[in-house]
């Protein structure tokens, strides 16, 4: 999902400017958590059935996104 753009010689308007600031905001949530993934390096070590490894990824994300919150 993509934010909006500004037409060229214009403003966007207010609740475009305002979605666009809550996708940014998720994005860059997404983003740090998967940097925390690799700077942990659990992704890299991982050699387990894909669905642990998914609920695994998952658990870890959940921590993190707690981790963020506080």
């Amino acid at each position: 999902m993509t934010g909006y753009e500004k037409p060229r010689g214009k403003k966007l308007p207010p609740a475009k400017k305002q979605v666009k600031q809550l996708i940014a905001a998720e994005r860059a949530a997404c983003e740090h958590a998967f940097a925390h993934l690799k700077n942990w390096r659990v992704l890299t070590r991982l050699r387990l059935d894909v669905k642990w490894a998914t609920r695994l990824v998952r658990a870890l994300m959940v921590l993190n996104w707690y981790e963020i919150a506080r």
